[in-house]
């Protein structure tokens, strides 16, 4: 059975969904892809100890503070490739930045190929189904592009600024290209 429960924090209403006793996934309100990679219908539980474990989390993260990521069980639910993915979000320190080329060039490394396309990155990193947390939010286009943050491009910037990353070089495009 999946359980979910909710969080209220500084970027809205959050959405957390959890398999046995592993957080499966953390959504924002509206988010683009929302519980996409839940097979069930969720049921909701507000006790779980993952819940609380990932609220305390969520907590010390929205006081300015940078919880390792390490203490949480996390089972997000996709392919190789995506997780392989989800693995280099896992990697990017609190308050940095890296553009979906960058990731390219460490997934196509990782998987013993010539090349990865940033697109297909890019498509892996919308569909990050544990937001905040499998810091998406980090990844940035080429030349400072704040683009295709499924949560929403404002509260990428929220994320970023709470974590004191140096925002001077980077910009909001006129149009939307989230994934």
């Amino acid at each position: 059975m999946y359980y979910s429960t909710q969080y209220s924090s500084p970027v809205g209403l959050i959405t957390l969904a959890s398999y046995n006793d592993q957080l499966v996934g953390l959504w924002l309100e509206g988010q683009k892809y929302f519980a996409d990679t839940i097979p069930n219908n969720l049921k909701e539980h507000h006790n779980l100890a993952i819940f609380n474990l990932t609220k305390q989390w969520l907590d010390n993260y929205f006081a300015g503070n940078n919880p390792s990521i390490d203490t949480l069980p996390m089972a997000p639910i996709g392919g190789d490739f995506r997780q392989c993915v989800w693995q280099i979000l896992c990697e990017i320190p609190y308050g940095s930045v890296i553009t979906y080329g960058e990731i390219a060039k460490k997934v196509a490394e990782r998987m013993q190929k010539s090349s990865m396309s940033s697109q297909a990155v890019g498509g892996a990193v919308g569909h990050n189904p544990i937001s905040i947390i499998i810091p998406c939010h980090r990844v940035v286009g080429a030349n400072g592009n704040l683009t295709g943050y499924a949560g929403g491009i404002n509260k990428k910037i929220q994320l970023l600024e709470l974590e004191g990353a140096n925002l001077t070089n980077l910009y909001i495009p006129k149009t939307s290209t989230a994934p």
